[in-house]
């Protein structure tokens, strides 16, 4: 009976070895440019998956966040969070922007995402070698008027 219990686990360890975490997001409305909207994954640097690149650092965008978006000129003591969700296609493109957790003003998310989509051509998220369209997360902070990633 051990033997029968050791080799379930062997299996077992072995399937768990060779899976790979895989996040598939569900596409209910369509969306102009992307290539195909019943593969759309989040990535993770893991197992052959290569999430997609901004083409600048995530200090830029911080920069150009803080200095671009008027709402925090108008308001300097301003605290909030938010999150924005980015779908990028499988040549680069943005093809999706939207905020996925509201700050406290529709203004406000109007004018980050704005900043988001003017970002420029992304390096093509990968799985297995493949170039696929996927999504990004970026959550964020604004602390007396400043932008901050979590």
């Amino acid at each position: 009976m051990k033997k029968l219990y050791f080799a379930f686990f062997i299996i077992m360890l072995t399937f768990q070895i060779n899976a790979q975490f895989i996040i598939k997001r569900e596409i209910k409305e369509k969306i102009e440019g992307i290539c195909n909207d019943q593969e759309v994954y989040s990535l993770f640097p893991i197992d052959g998956q290569v999430e997609a690149v901004c083409p600048v650092s995530n200090e830029v965008i911080l920069m150009r966040l803080n200095t671009e978006v008027e709402f925090l000129k108008q308001n300097p003591k301003y605290k909030d969070k938010g999150m924005i969700g980015l779908i990028i296609n499988c040549k680069g493109k943005i093809v999706e922007c939207k905020m996925d957790n509201n700050t406290k003003s529709s203004e406000l998310d109007q004018q980050i995402e704005k900043v988001f989509n003017s970002l420029g051509v992304w390096k093509v998220g990968t799985m297995n070698g493949k170039e696929i369209d996927s999504s990004r997360l970026f959550s964020f902070k604004i602390k007396e008027g400043k932008f901050s990633f979590d």
